[in-house]
């Protein structure tokens, strides 16, 4: 689908504790009851991502127990191995990536400092056939922080490190991976983990794909964006703690770039705020936040409840974009026409008027500032479907952005509008709210569009699965449309 597929990641590597099953916090339980007493952060180096052996030898010396390091780490054996029995958690996202590397055909391999006998015991949980190959403590002469066990791996897969991306959760096992020679994907567990060159930091493996993995082997190549627009439903005002909930989301997704949409007027200043970010406020409901430096902004600083505002973003060494999001009117609703009152398709063109002379003002100003060296993106909620989704209407709004140059980064991933719909209107209303009982037309009318980019991948993004209309106050998903994420590949200026 993506120049990317062909790129050459030859395998992925995955620890083990804390980054595929949720086992760190039973180790680090475990080390508690056999140390007698509360860890603190100090001890962090000496538990997290180390051999049994170096924690018992560790504790022998740190504790007053008299115990040998031997009878030491035979007892975290017996604490840790109970512990891992009772129950064991798949991380976030976790099994996703995995199947979706099978799906691809891209071996993996398990890698821990843990023993094989704890480590049999997850691969049963998780299916030992996930799995090319798997490397335990027991397998090399070294653990990490060693790179020996990730060497170890890539010679039993026949693989080159460099063409590899290993996937941790603590420092110790990024500096084995890294040492190793690997790219690193870090997903922090109990510890932070800062970024580095060659080392990408996600809060969870939700929402990571392949074609994200692929992306991290190529270093010097191409900056990887991922741009998420999000209609945040008045602020997020109608779902309890929905600020945190915003920056929760916003963690998962990954997303560089956010394009937002009914901000109740302070969303975006509050949430860059929080997340240490860039932002953009236009009017009392549009709004950008970005983690990359803003360097203009675009439009009418008074711009209604309805239009597009934009900046000038600095993603990368001698690289900018430029990124629009835009809201259009909501009334009428095609989707409602035609479901409910059988409008046919001329009527349903004819009913765009007034959201197709808010798309082509936002073009207009898109076209005021462009310059030829710097991509476009235009993201929002149009309240219209896409013309690439409709076989017998041609949906104006979306036509229009189209004929400007604009391609659809959703429809570039999934060419099929009906294998993958990627509706976003309703995650919350599968019946009209009217009382009538009658379906709620489900469609696209969120999008992510651009120039002069590189499609990686596109998706509708929900966390969870949202309570249905009226009853939303608890819900962890704080808004009335699904988001949709995509990922780019910008190249270097």
């Amino acid at each position: 689908m993506t120049p990317h597929a062909q790129l050459p990641l030859q395998a992925v590597l995955f620890d083990m504790d804390g980054t595929l099953v949720d086992t760190e916090r039973l180790w680090w339980e475990a080390v508690e009851q056999v140390a007698g007493r509360t860890l603190t952060d100090a001890d962090q180096s000496e538990v997290l991502g180390r051999p049994v052996e170096h924690t018992a030898d560790w504790l022998a010396t740190a504790t007053a127990t008299g115990a040998s390091a031997t009878d030491l780490a035979a007892e975290l054996h017996r604490e840790f191995a109970a512990r891992v029995r009772t129950g064991i958690v798949p991380r976030p996202g976790a099994l996703d990536l995995l199947d979706a590397l099978a799906r691809d055909g891209v071996p993996t391999a398990l890698v821990t400092a843990s023993p094989r006998a704890v480590a049999d015991t997850v691969l049963d949980a998780l299916g030992a056939s996930r799995f090319a190959v798997s490397v335990t403590a027991d397998d090399t002469g070294a653990t990490k922080p060693a790179p020996d066990p990730y060497l170890a791996a890539c010679r039993a897969l026949g693989v080159d490190p460099a063409a590899c991306v290993a996937v941790e959760d603590t420092q110790t096992g990024v500096s084995s991976a890294e040492a190793a020679g690997c790219a690193v994907l870090a997903v922090p567990s109990l510890a932070p983990i800062d970024t580095a060159p060659g080392r990408t930091v996600r809060e969870s493996l939700v929402g990571i794909t392949p074609a994200d993995l692929r992306a991290m082997v190529t270093p010097g190549t191409a900056h990887e964006l991922r741009v998420l627009t999000w209609n945040l439903w008045l602020g997020g005002s109608k779902v309890d703690d929905h600020r945190a909930k915003q920056l929760k989301v916003i963690a998962e997704t990954g997303a560089d770039v956010v394009g937002l949409q009914e901000t109740g007027g302070t969303a975006a200043e509050e949430l860059a705020e929080a997340l240490g970010w860039h932002h953009h406020r236009a009017g009392e409901n549009l709004g950008v936040i970005s983690r990359h430096p803003i360097t203009a902004r675009f439009g009418d600083p008074d711009v209604g409840f309805y239009g597009a505002a934009g900046v000038r973003i600095a993603v990368a060494e001698g690289r900018q974009i430029d990124l629009w999001t835009c809201h259009l009117d909501y009334t009428p609703y095609g989707p409602y026409e035609s479901a409910f009152d059988g409008v046919p398709a001329a009527d349903l063109i004819a009913h765009e008027k007034v959201r197709l002379a808010q798309m082509r003002d936002t073009l207009d100003r898109i076209a005021d500032v462009a310059e030829d060296a710097v991509p476009v993106v235009l993201v929002g909620d149009f309240n219209s479907p896409s013309h690439l989704d409709w076989p017998d209407v041609e949906w104006p709004v979306t036509k229009a952005a189209a004929d400007a140059g604009l391609r659809d980064s959703y429809r570039e991933a999934h060419p099929d509008p009906v294998a993958d719909p990627g509706h976003t209107w309703s995650p919350i209303h599968p019946v009209h709210e009217d009382g009538s009982g009658r379906p709620e037309p489900q469609d696209r009318i969120d999008y992510v569009l651009h120039r002069g980019l590189t499609v990686l991948d596109s998706r509708a993004f929900v966390t969870g699965t949202p309570s249905p209309w009226p009853d939303v106050s608890s819900n962890c998903w704080p808004s009335d449309h699904a988001a949709v994420l995509t990922v780019f590949e910008v190249p270097r200026g």
